[in-house]
């Protein structure tokens, strides 16, 4: 791009910004965008950032404005930085000179994969193919030595020699957990001794409270891993397990082939830019309630132990003191909601992904009914739960979006949520309500779900409630308010 062209992109940033991003107001498709490659062209040599007129300046200056102006204000937009790729292999490797000028091709074939793979790793993100547990060892992955041989004092974490390195792994960890990722402890030890470190050594960047759930046994480590991922409640192929031990990297991949499970280096130093480099925690949304989901999995866990504790289900259901808070679609929310759709898999009815800008067109078209589910009990806040969005047809109420928290499965939550469809549907006038289940490899949960809470199967996978002769399901949940 000469200069005289990019003063001219400059220019429609600066003055008709709102209409500049392809007047994406009016489209409804979701964009791939790069950002332009950092280049000097070298005019003023090394002083190049000292003047704004220099195509090095402006060419920053413009990534920063599209960012500013496109990624923040239409959510439809995802913009692809190959900066990273460039400067990791080289501007040598990554550009060849004879192919742009002959074919007017910017990347070289040598490089062109890498900028594959990280095209489709924004696509899978989009589509909800997206990783969100890291099971983690300890010993010589998270500090070097092994706690219960070396002792507090003699492990390695902190800013000397390789301790620095484990320190940055664990800080890079701790940053995916507020991104919404949980972490998980798996590690053949004494759990006291385990735990340890968490609890009294000073420069432990990781905290118990950033574990979402903490085994530490002498069973193998299939049998643990499959014990979390049953207390979690997520998919195996949405798990990352990470040890630095061979046998156990490859008895659990041989073993549970959905997990992923990185070989990672012999050299611990490299740990940490070996896993940022296989890009696998890439999300298409991110809101604020993300911080909270290790908290919200902790407290599920204590619910879980207390079931242990009454005779019967109905007995333990009203104990937790359950209270949902229900309304529309609000601002606030439409991150989450969004996330929610790329993140759902299991309890997800058609597995339809929206991004933050499709909810919020969604919320204000009059065409749509949509309402939001919060779950409180005596243990704690779960948060948004649930989502649903119904059309307004002629022939009825259609739930076009209806997906749950697989964390409140099995608590009469699902329950509640068709009793609330029919009610609003009856308060709009509607006498009938119609729903729909759309196969995937995941969703085989949900498939009856539909003639479990009081539908009729009208034809294949296709289902009818008569909002007149609907009888309300059994419920221990009561609606904030009432």
């Amino acid at each position: 791009m000469s200069l005289s062209l990019l003063y001219k992109v400059l220019f429609c940033f600066c003055n008709n910004s709102t209409k500049s991003f392809c007047k994406t107001q009016n489209v409804k498709a979701n964009i791939l965008q790069f950002l332009f490659l950092n280049y000097d062209d070298m005019v003023f040599g090394s002083c190049a950032s000292r003047f704004e007129c220099s195509f090095f300046f402006q060419v920053i200056k413009l990534n920063s404005m599209m960012l500013e102006k496109g990624a923040t204000a239409y959510r439809n937009i995802f913009l692809i930085d190959l900066n990273s790729i460039q400067n990791e292999v080289g501007r040598s490797v990554f550009y060849d000179p004879k192919l742009y000028y002959i074919g007017k091709i910017p990347v070289s074939l040598e490089a062109l994969p890498y900028v594959a793979q990280r095209v489709t790793s924004v696509i899978s993100a989009m589509m909800g193919r997206i990783k969100k547990c890291v099971v983690l060892d300890l010993d010589n992955t998270l500090w070097g030595g092994a706690i219960g041989d070396d002792g507090m004092e003699g492990i390695q974490i902190g800013e000397l020699g390789l301790g620095h390195a484990y320190q940055d792994f664990q800080r890079w960890l701790r940053e995916l957990r507020l991104m919404g990722v949980l972490l998980a402890v798996c590690s053949k030890n004494n759990e006291e001794t385990a735990k340890e470190p968490f609890l009294k050594h000073p420069e432990m960047i990781l905290q118990l409270d950033d574990i979402s759930l903490f085994v530490a046994n002498w069973q193998d480590k299939v049998t643990n891993i499959r014990y979390i991922q049953r207390i979690l409640n997520i998919g195996m192929d949405s798990m990352v397990f990470i040890d630095d031990n061979p046998f156990e990297r490859n008895l659990v991949r041989d073993t549970i082939p959905e997990i992923t499970v990185p070989e990672l280096p012999d050299d611990s130093s490299l740990y940490l830019s070996y896993l940022q480099g296989l890009d696998l925690f890439g999300t298409a949304s991110y809101s604020d309630a993300d911080k909270e989901r290790t908290r919200q999995y902790q407290e599920e866990v204590g619910r879980i132990e207390q079931r242990q504790k009454f005779a019967s289900l109905d007995d333990y259901l009203k104990s937790l003191g359950m209270v949902a808070n229900v309304r529309p679609f609000d601002s606030f929310s439409y991150p989450r909601i969004a996330q929610l759709t790329q993140r759902s898999n299991q309890f997800n009815l058609r597995t339809i992904r929206y991004t933050d800008e499709d909810i919020a067109r969604i919320a204000r078209d009059q065409k749509y009914l949509t309402l939001e589910f919060f779950l409180d009990d005596k243990y704690g806040s779960n948060g948004l739960v649930s989502a649903i969005i119904m059309e307004k047809r002629e022939s009825g109420l259609f739930i076009d979006t209806w997906l749950m928290s697989c964390r409140v499965l099995k608590r009469g939550m699902e329950e509640f949520i068709i009793n609330k469809v029919i009610d609003v549907a009856e308060a709009n006038g509607f006498k009938a309500v119609f729903g729909e289940y759309i196969r995937t490899p995941k969703n085989s949960m949900v498939e009856k779900i539909y003639s479990t809470l009081g539908f009729k199967e009208v034809s294949e996978n296709r289902f009818e409630v008569i909002v007149g002769q609907f009888r309300k399901n059994k419920t221990y949940i009561q609606e904030k308010g009432e």
